[in-house]
């Protein structure tokens, strides 16, 4: 183990594990100990995470308030692409991961930290999205990653710990909730204990973002999204701040029981594992902003962004955010959107989100070209023609043995 290390900048929950691992670095590395808790809107007082890195010790203490930062470059841009990983995923944990561990390297930089140290294990998704964007920022940081060198391999081994060096331990820790949670402003996640099991039920009182669809309203809630170069601007014509109308968008859907999904996924280390979203604003706002594509876009302009997704939606699933080829389809997304602009009209109700209206200023639909009345503008003659030539090779090869 390099005993080299002076200063390490730990990404800081204030929780059991990352509590757990600011006294196990001093105590392993006999280093100074940096603290950073990024608020992305995970809904929780992080003033309680700075008490507790004073009275642990932290050498110095950042909590930062990153959700503009986060919605804007990092949800926005993804939801231009309309990503969804393996179908169904909208990357709420997976997104957040990059904008955290790029403050991770600022600050190392800033405080002239020599390694950074998160609290991920070593079965998930987490320790490479991180370490991918630490190394792609800082190639030359050191990581540490206790979950991979410790021996305390299970949660009662964790509280041991805690309770041996006189760590704060919440009350009922150890009788906690039965899964554990991640949560920022697009979603919150569940997995693990009594959601392994992907025949089992999640518990109705689990959710914590949604009402039962079976309690929603009796009455449709109406909602018009406006948008512009392929990004959300506005609800109800209100102006909004992207956090600020992700915020919105969450409440408005949650009230109405949208955004649950329940999935068994392929993670990147080479497991499947189960796992329970809410994800409410984003659900909605998916939707949206395809029909809002639906007007704006050219034909091959769509299909090609829809060829590309899963190769994007991976990309973020995987951790590579700031890699040179989700730039690359960033760049072309990006260009396809300039005239994504307009409102789309929705219906939520009892957990489900419909469009009902779309317009634009720049849209591409016609009606005197698509109405099945009389028009001046579309010979239906030509597609005899059109038809011929499309049919030729299937033609040709109808003959061949014949």
């Amino acid at each position: 183990m390099d005993k080299k290390v002076r200063k390490v900048v730990l990404a800081y929950s204030g929780g059991l594990d990352t509590s757990v691992i600011l006294r196990w670095l001093k105590e392993t590395y006999g280093c100074e100990v940096v603290t950073f808790t990024a608020d992305l809107g995970q809904g929780e007082e992080l003033e309680a995470a700075r008490a507790k890195a004073e009275m642990m010790g932290a050498a110095q203490i950042f909590i930062e308030d990153l959700q503009e930062e986060f919605v804007r470059d990092y949800v926005f841009p993804m939801f231009r692409a309309n990503a969804l990983y393996e179908g169904a995923y909208l990357l709420g944990t997976a997104i957040a991961r990059p904008l955290i561990a790029k403050r991770l390297i600022e600050i190392a930089a800033e405080v002239g930290a020599d390694a950074v140290a998160h609290g991920a294990t070593g079965k998930g998704n987490d320790q490479v999205r991180f370490e991918l964007t630490c190394y792609a920022l800082n190639p030359h940081i050191k990581v540490i990653a206790p979950w991979r060198e410790w021996d305390l391999d299970s949660r009662d081994k964790l509280v041991d710990y805690a309770e041996r060096h006189q760590i704060p331990i919440p009350r009922g820790k150890r009788g906690e909730p039965p899964y554990s949670t991640d949560a920022n402003l697009l979603h919150i996640s569940y997995e693990g204990r009594a959601l392994e099991d992907p025949w089992v039920e999640p518990d109705e009182e689990m959710f914590t973002r949604t009402i039962s669809p079976e309690l929603a309203p009796d009455k449709p809630t109406y909602l018009e999204i406006g948008f512009e170069q392929g990004d959300p601007v506005s609800i109800d014509g209100e102006r909004l701040s992207p956090a600020n109308l992700l915020r919105r968008l969450n409440d408005l859907a949650g009230a109405n029981g949208i955004g649950r999904l329940d999935l068994v996924e392929n993670r990147y280390v080479g497991m499947k594992s189960r796992g329970v979203y809410e994800t409410p604003g984003g659900t909605v706002l998916l939707l949206a902003h395809r029909a809002m594509e639906s007007l704006t876009l050219d034909r091959g302009a769509a299909h090609l962004k829809d060829e590309l997704m899963p190769r994007y939606a991976e990309l973020v699933y995987n951790g590579y955010w700031f890699s040179p080829e989700r730039q690359m389809l960033q760049a072309l997304i990006d260009k396809s959107q300039e005239n994504v602009t307009g409102t789309v009209r929705m219906k939520l109700f009892k957990g489900q989100a419909s469009v009902v209206g779309r317009k634009s200023p720049v849209s591409l639909y016609r009606q005197e070209f698509a109405t099945f009345e009389a028009d001046t503008v579309y010979d239906q003659r030509d597609a005899a023609g059109f038809i011929k030539l499309n049919a030729l090779r299937l033609r040709i090869l109808g003959l061949r043995g014949r």
